[in-house]
């Protein structure tokens, strides 16, 4: 996680709670008020597409559907850990929690950071938590228990299920090669040396088989420990992974690409780094946060225009190297750090410096944020052919979906859905959507369509069609021609609006934001008709 201006206070300010405000009509001709008819929208307010099995973008990682578990604030202390909570388990895990991210479904965590994986020493978090020592986190200006470690976290990972899989980020800010090559052995070796027998002396007989290892944490960055140059940082991750390959041949590998597109070494960083590492790595890491600043909603609104565009650039850089390099090989992406995260706004809950898991970056999220992480979504899937990883940012109480209370409730935060409904319905192929659509203009991104729209096409023929209406204050009639679908019925519209744009779940009221029925979309002869609310996620799932 970076913060470029103030990398040692990241800072936010949600707004008060708003008092719940009755949910507005689900009634598609009545997105805002249940008592007065709507008038049928302009024919300018219409939008289209046209859908064909034949002309697909790729299959879905379900890799793409990952979260971010960084020792920061309360993600893991009075987050997933708790000892000594109600709902906490014998081994402090929060089962309310537990029970949240599997409804989630997050397939991947990325862990232990993030900026505070630049200072960490793996061996503070092994063997009995009595003996484990307490250290300066200088990343987060906190101090770190490790009374959570490797071992909870993979105990974590077990008891959320098997399709839950680890992605380890090593030190590379302040240690190296043989640290790395150190984790690895201790977490990877079935037994019989120094470091795989200590693994079971501490309780865990099998190994780990952690086998996505992240090389280094935004190591492009000046508020990183140990930040570098990217020659200094592209040859020392190859000589990295060069060793661990000598260990394993089958891990697979991230290089660290540009944890932001507006830093003034973007774009020449991947090229350096990939120069070095283009032929011992897998994928390549891009970060991004996004955030309303100024009151330009509508530019918000269009973030994912700044998203695609990140891509596309990192992807063209990949693609130049392997012409230098002459080499067959295309390198996919891991988008590890994404969100909403109000950096700008500040803190209302100061803390001093090297408290034990204070209260730090915790947004609380409106519907208008939630529709951005849906539209966040939308643009990773349409990249589904060379994305193989992506992390939501962070996963409990830090800039996440999920928020606990001390000794209190979990609940879900207004981007728990999009998430989850995407993790739900969007495995399989993703179709190419080229929607035309009506536009507005929007202050830092230009002209941008009103419709942000995708659709995934599973293993059993279903079709689930992801759409975000960016227009703030009138609806969008949606027509979408099925070709060779082999589609009869809706089986459900669900969209997250609300007539109260920031609106939000709270500890006092945490169902004020949930998605809700649509009626009225229906297949007619081919084709799909729909109506969206404005500023609004939807859903729209045929058979």
């Amino acid at each position: 996680m970076s913060h470029p201006e103030h990398p040692e206070h990241p800072a936010h300010a949600p707004h008060p709670a708003h008092a719940p405000h009755p949910q507005h009509a689900a009634h598609p001709e009545h997105p805002a008020d249940a008592g007065r008819p709507e008038p049928p929208a302009p024919a300018a307010h219409r939008a289209r597409f046209t859908l064909d099995p034949d002309f697909t973008v790729g299959p879905v990682d379900p890799r793409l559907y990952g979260s971010f578990v960084e020792h920061l604030g309360r993600c893991v202390h009075t987050g997933i850990h708790e000892p000594g909570h109600p709902a906490a388990d014998a081994e402090g895990l929060r089962t309310d929690v537990l029970e949240l991210v599997r409804e989630l479904g997050v397939t991947v965590i990325r862990y232990p950071g993030g900026n505070f994986v630049s200072g960490h020493r793996w061996e503070d978090s092994v063997g009995p938590v009595a003996e484990r020592p307490r250290r300066l986190d200088v990343a987060w200006r906190s101090t770190e228990s490790h009374r959570f470690g490797l071992s909870e976290f993979m105990a974590f990972l077990r008891k959320l299920g098997p399709r839950t899989e680890p992605m380890m980020a090593l030190n590379l800010g302040t240690r190296g090669v043989m640290e790395a090559m150190e984790l690895v052995e201790y977490a990877n070796h079935p037994g019989g040396t120094a470091l795989s027998d200590r693994r079971v002396a501490h309780g865990d007989k099998e190994p780990f088989g952690i086998r996505m290892w992240c090389l280094g944490n935004e190591m492009d960055g000046p508020w990183q420990t140990g930040y570098r140059t990217a020659e200094e940082y592209g040859r020392l991750a190859a000589r990295t992974a060069r060793a661990l390959r000598q260990i394993d041949p089958g891990l697979e590998l991230v290089a660290c690409g540009s944890s932001g597109r507006d830093l003034p070494t973007f774009a020449a960083w991947e090229a350096t780094v990939l120069a070095e590492t283009y032929d011992v790595v897998d994928h390549v890491s891009l970060h991004a946060y996004y955030e309303e600043t100024d009151g330009d909603r509508d530019s918000f609104l269009a973030s994912a225009e700044h998203m695609d565009v990140f891509i596309r650039e990192v992807l063209a850089t990949c693609d130049h190297v392997a012409a230098r390099l002459k080499s067959p090989k295309r390198l996919t992406l891991s988008f590890d750090e994404w969100n909403v995260w109000y950096q700008r706004r500040p803190d209302p809950h100061p803390v001093e410096d090297w408290q034990e898991a204070p209260r730090l970056l915790e947004d609380v999220y409106t519907v208008t944020d939630a529709v951005v992480v849906g539209s966040l979504l939308i643009t990773l899937l349409r990249h589904a052919d060379r994305i193989a990883v992506a992390c939501l940012a962070q996963l409990v109480n830090v800039i996440a979906p999920i928020m606990t209370e001390p000794g209190g409730p979990a609940w879900r935060q207004t981007t728990f859905f999009p998430f989850a409904q995407a993790s739900r319905y969007g495995r399989g192929t993703v179709l190419d959507v080229r929607v035309t659509s009506p536009t507005h203009r929007t202050e830092k991104y230009g002209e941008v369509p009103l419709l942000h729209a995708t659709a995934v096409r599973g293993e059993d023929g279903t079709l689930t069609v992801f759409a975000v209406n960016r227009d703030r204050h009138a609806p969008l009639r949606l027509d979408v021609a099925l070709r060779g679908l082999d589609l009869v019925r809706v089986v459900e519209h669900s969209a997250l609006a609300d007539a109260d744009p920031e609106a939000r779940n709270t500890l006092e009221a945490p169902d004020r934001v949930v998605p809700h029925r649509v009626t009225g979309t229906v297949l007619d002869e081919g084709v799909l008709h729909a109506l969206l609310e404005p500023m609004s996620w939807n859903v729209i799932r045929l058979a």
